[in-house]
């Protein structure tokens, strides 16, 4: 008997496209066929649209075959007459739905919705293949398909959330897009849709209507998205919905009208050519498709679209399809099925407003009345309706056999041969030289209508010699104007663009380095990603598009930031916030109100950044001098530290006390906040510095350095104040007691009695005969240890560098009992005193500041420490251009200048 079968199914296979997949799919349905086997070979050999065309479907596809074998049930049901002879409509096709199922068909993951979406699509590709039905009949058969299974799912999970969290008193509407809007879909479409629901509203105290629906449309998603062993449903795409990917999965009526008229692009109009309602309310659907008609098909429509459009091709040809395909991808290579949509959409769009039966959403239903209106000849509309009908039936023959997104003809012989001979060619030759005659010729309107390439538009310029490489710069220009990615642009972006374009130029022709600072800003540009918007704004606001270009200049760290967080720059620039200082008061008002506590610092966090901004925004504005910027600094590092110090220690039984620049109030960019804690409280201590320091994606607070207690990093982290006492009595050395020069109490309860304390083991110090040798002593080993080995370069440990200054300040402090933290306060103090001379504490403050200026300029740059010149030549330039330098000769001589009088300043009082 199985050699009788054998035979049998070689015999059905022999004279197929594919005997080999056709032989095993008949021998397995005989296996697993529950009847006698006569009764399987009458059904095949008595099949109502013929044995042929089951097995011409047998041999195009694989994943019908595998169906049929999981369930040969099915061919009972295809040998029914009235099931295969004609076309099923929506109703006839969901009737069959509840038919099936028996009212089951959320049950197990829509186990029954997904088979019985296997059978109907089986029914279908068996209806094409023995062309039964029409290339209408089969895209609006698929459609419906697809439509009856996002009711199905929709009405499920509906109904299950007014269930368990009660529903708005709203209405909501699913909109098709793409083919799925043009009822067109192929056997591996994406369903393009967009959710829409009527109105904002509560559904409780604790729920919006934007909550709940935004979880039904996440619902809907993930369900189609999952994978079952009962089959797929098909692939939901909601990256056409305002914003895309980025944006709300459901908008209401309003927050959808306020995207499409203020940033709505010209790709998002040809994509709503094609939208219409597919469930939910039909009346929503239509409000929606009426206030959208101007946007859509708009009466003043710039023939720039064409233009874009090009380029959007040219761009698929180029990044998706390749120059190896671009005469096999039947979709998206030259003369393939985009080109024809293109150019209808093209002129639905150009026309749709003044000649309303253009507005249809079925490229073949547009054709003939494009051709009526004369916007195509005759014999283009023919071609392209002819070309569109054959590549539409290739990709289907392609695709039947997985149900996989293909579109490339097959470069092998038998693939090919057996796709020519299911659509009826003799060869795979005479099948080649059809699909050429068709992309061909469908190639010849496009060009005609949409041009191959874009016109070059006349006019001057710009001059781009501030770039190292023009043409480089050249093409990141366009690509602000254009985009990066395969969407284009709409014209008015682009208008925009051309007035933003010499304003940006010329804010570039000024920064210290033109190439970096436009990398930056298109990095800003594609992360703020309303770039419509962007340029509007800049173009209004000239002074913000300066201000960007500046800190883009000025601090990489700051680019980062705000490209990282881009709606910073409006909660940074609003309000007159650039105008003026905060203070330590101001700041902690702020850290109280966002709620912060132990555990949930990350509002801290982001609020230090913010100020981070804020001080570099007005920094490279010219709004602060090198002192305000110091208090700047030193203001919102302290306030978090106090902040910090109420969160962890709330009792007050742990002090702080800030030394270095944090204790003078003079900090720069990235400075790490050296600080004493005085008490037992190490577990609060241990805390702050852990937090202040953390990473995060917010960024951390600061570094907290606390070696300058006694013993430093070998000495307990805690001290309480008698300990202190007693270490700086008996084994302090001279350097900790000149750290306490800058000492300053910040917070808790012992400040007053540790500074009492501090000011009299300092005061003694500053009598002993030795002291300005120890610290000359001192000065130099800090040369030789931590000098970068670059004498000239080191502006910070070098011979004239910043510590020969601050340590001689000190040291003429501690002499004369001058007690004040600051280095210009102090440096007042000792003039005022007469222990410097006020020609040469002018001298010795002006080449200060010079060099912290310097520092300043390129601490900013990553936001940490640099004790050192860059050793480079062009980078040593942009500083000279950044700190307005004449040029860099300029710089170096005022440079040699500062070092050289602090030295002699320096040697005149303290050798």
């Amino acid at each position: 008997m199985a050699d009788v079968v054998t035979t049998w199914a070689r015999d059905k296979a022999a004279a197929s496209l594919n005997p080999p997949q056709v032989e095993r799919t008949l021998s397995r349905l005989v296996e697993s066929w529950s009847a006698e086997d006569a009764g399987l070979r009458r059904i095949i050999e008595g099949f109502p649209l013929g044995e042929a065309a089951l097995l011409h479907l047998l041999s195009v596809s694989s994943i019908c075959a595998e169906r049929l074998v999981a369930d040969p049930r099915i061919l009972l049901w295809l040998q029914h007459p009235d099931v295969c002879a004609s076309h099923r409509g929506h109703g006839r096709m969901a009737a069959d739905l509840r038919a099936t199922t028996r009212n089951s068909i959320s049950a197990q993951n829509f186990r029954a919705l997904r088979i019985w979406k296997g059978r109907e699509m089986l029914r279908i590709a068996l209806r094409e293949v023995a062309e039964a039905a029409s290339l209408e009949e089969t895209t609006a058969e698929l459609s419906q398909l697809a439509e009856i299974c996002v009711s199905h799912v929709l009405q499920h999970w509906e109904t299950d959330l007014r269930r368990r969290l009660g529903g708005p008193d709203a209405q909501f509407a699913v909109l098709a897009l793409g083919k799925l809007g043009g009822r067109e879909l192929n056997h591996s479409s994406d369903i393009d849709v967009i959710f829409l629901y009527s109105e904002e509203g509560q559904v409780s105290a604790n729920l919006t209507n934007h909550e709940w629906f935004n979880r039904l449309a996440a619902k809907v998603f993930e369900t189609f998205a999952v994978k079952d062993s009962a089959g797929s449903l098909f692939r939901m795409d909601l990256r056409l919905r305002p914003e895309g990917a980025a944006g709300p999965m459901m908008r209401s009526l309003e927050s959808m009208e306020n995207y499409y008229s203020g940033f709505g692009e010209t790709w998002e109009r040809l994509a709503l050519i094609k939208a219409r309602s597919i469930c939910g309310s039909e009346e929503l659907a239509y409000e929606f498709l009426r206030q959208h008609q101007p946007f859509i098909y708009p009466k003043s429509a710039s023939t720039e679209l064409l233009d874009e459009i090009a380029a959007i091709k040219r761009r698929i040809e180029r990044d998706i399809v390749g120059h190896e395909n671009l005469g096999r991808n039947v979709k998206l290579g030259v003369g393939g099925i985009r080109e024809v949509e293109f150019v209808v959409q093209a002129l639905q769009l150009l026309h749709g407003a003044r000649n309303a039966f253009l507005q249809e959403t079925s490229t073949l239903k547009a054709l003939p009345a494009l051709a009526d209106l004369d916007l195509l000849t005759r014999d283009e509309a023919a071609h392209l309706n002819s070309g569109y009908r054959f590549l539409r039936r290739v990709e289907h023959r392609l695709q039947i056999e997985a149900e996989q997104q293909t579109h490339t003809i097959p470069d092998d012989a038998e693939s090919l041969n057996r796709l020519a001979g299911s659509l009826g060619f003799e060869n795979a030759a005479a099948f080649s030289a059809t699909l050429r005659q068709h992309m061909q010729r469908v190639r010849i309107v496009f060009e005609r209508v949409i041009s191959a390439r874009p016109q070059d538009k006349p006019g001057a310029r710009e001059t781009l010699e501030m770039f190292s490489d023009g043409v480089r710069a050249e093409k990141s220009l366009a690509e602000l104007a254009q985009g990066r990615t395969s969407f284009h642009v709409a014209p008015r972006t682009r208008q925009i663009f051309r007035k933003l374009r010499p304003l940006l130029l010329g804010w570039l022709a000024e920064a210290a380095d033109p190439d970096a600072t436009l990398t930056q800003f298109i990095r800003f540009v594609e992360a703020y990603g309303l770039r419509s918007m962007l340029f509007e704004l800049l173009v209004a606001n000239p002074r913000l598009l300066e201000l960007l270009v500046r800190a883009f200049d000025a601090s990489q760290a700051g680019a980062d930031l705000l490209i990282r967080r881009p709606q910073l720059l409006e909660d940074v620039t609003r309000g007159g916030m650039l105008d003026h200082s905060v203070s330590i008061a101001r700041h902690l008002e702020a850290l109280r109100s966002t709620g912060a506590a132990a555990g949930k610092l990350g509002a801290v966090r982001a609020y230090k950044q913010a100020q981070f901004l804020r001080i570099l925004l007005r920094d490279v504005l010219g709004l602060a001098d090198l002192a305000v910027l110091q208090t700047e600094h030193s203001a919102i590092a302290e306030a978090c530290v106090i902040f910090l110090h109420s969160v962890f220690a709330p009792a007050g039984d742990l002090t702080i006390i800030a030394l270095g620049k944090f204790g003078g109030g003079e900090l720069s960019y990235g400075a790490d906040l050296d600080v004493l804690f005085v008490g037992e409280n190490t577990r609060a201590a241990q805390e702050i510095i852990a937090e202040m320091s953390r990473p995060s994606a917010e960024g951390s607070i600061a570094t907290v350095d606390a070696r300058l207690r006694p013993d430093g990093e070998k000495g307990p982290l805690t001290v309480p104040l008698a300990a202190y006492a007693t270490y700086y009595e008996a084994r302090v050395q001279l350097w900790e007691i000149q750290a306490l020069t800058r000492a300053r109490a910040i917070s808790g309860s012992m400040g007053s009695q540790f500074i009492d304390m501090a000011r009299r083991i300092w005061t003694a110090a500053g009598e002993r005969a030795d002291l300005f040798g120890q610290i000359d002593a001192m000065r130099e080993r800090i040369r030789r240890d931590r000098g970068t080995g670059s004498e000239i370069l080191d502006f910070k440990t070098g011979l004239g560098g910043m510590i020969e200054a601050e340590f001689l300040v000190q040291a003429l402090q501690m002499r004369a009992g001058i007690w004040n933290p600051g280095f210009t306060g102090a440096l007042n103090d000792l003039r005022t005193h007469t222990q410097i001379s006020p020609d040469e504490a002018g001298v010795l403050q002006r080449s200060y500041d010079f060099l912290r200026r310097c520092e300043s300029i390129l601490r900013r740059w990553e936001n940490k420490g640099v004790a050192a010149l860059p050793a480079d030549e062009r980078e040593q330039r942009n500083l000279a251009q950044r700190l307005g330098a004449k040029d860099l000769d300029s710089f170096g001589a005022d440079y040699r200048a500062a070092r050289e009088a602090i030295h002699a300043v320096y040697l005149r009082y303290l050798q």
